[in-house]
């Protein structure tokens, strides 16, 4: 019999932070002291889950809990700059609110359409997309077999979750990803054959 190998992938988002509801994208910002209690009380919810590699997002809101995780369970941290937020262009730095009133039409066929749209002066979404499955692809390649925790944001992990799952880049503005919310995946690899995914559980 053929042997399969299993792969874990978890995904949490980094907490709120500070200044609000805005769009952040490359802009690096801190943790909230709410943003730090909410990914600590979900990683705690996890009980003694534990990881053989973390991988973060550079960008701090990610970067400093991944440092402090990995320190506290003795686990390796590794840092991939392509798991950076979208750049969101001319919408950085605004509130969300702000950003609708200003760029309706932008605004609207971005939500509708997201994988034709792109913020105005920002990441292009076919080069945000290929850029996040290209990493998430090559971290599924590296760590065949074992438990891995990715610390990033709310738009890669939609692409992520759209990639693995065979799904159109178009439905990604119809999955929710709250803050610190945490998704994980199975991939099962059979020699041969292409890996097979399964959304295990997002929450």
């Amino acid at each position: 019999m053929t042997k399969v190998t299993e792969t874990h992938i978890d995904l949490l988002r980094h907490g709120a932070c500070q200044g609000g509801e805005i769009f952040r994208g490359s802009t690096d910002v801190a943790l909230s002291e709410l943003g730090w209690q909410q990914m600590r009380d979900k990683v705690a919810a996890l009980g003694d889950m534990q990881w053989d590699h973390i991988v973060s997002s550079p960008l701090q809101r990610c970067l400093r809990f991944a440092e402090d995780l990995a320190a506290l369970r003795a686990t390796t941290l590794t840092v991939q700059d392509d798991l950076r937020e979208m750049h969101f262009g001319d919408w950085e730095g605004l509130a969300h609110s702000e950003a609708r009133k200003r760029f309706t039409r932008e605004w609207a066929e971005f939500w509708e359409s997201p994988a034709e749209a792109s913020p105005p002066n920002g990441e292009a979404m076919p080069d945000f997309c290929r850029r996040i499955s290209t990493g998430i692809d090559a971290i599924v390649e590296r760590h065949q077999g074992q438990s891995v925790l990715l610390v990033v944001h709310g738009a890669v992990i939609r692409v992520m979750m759209c990639h693995l799952l065979g799904m159109p880049m178009g439905a990604m503005t119809r999955i929710n990803v709250p803050y610190a919310g945490m998704t994980r995946f199975s991939v099962y690899h059979q020699e041969g054959k292409a890996p097979w995914v399964q959304l295990a559980s997002h929450f």
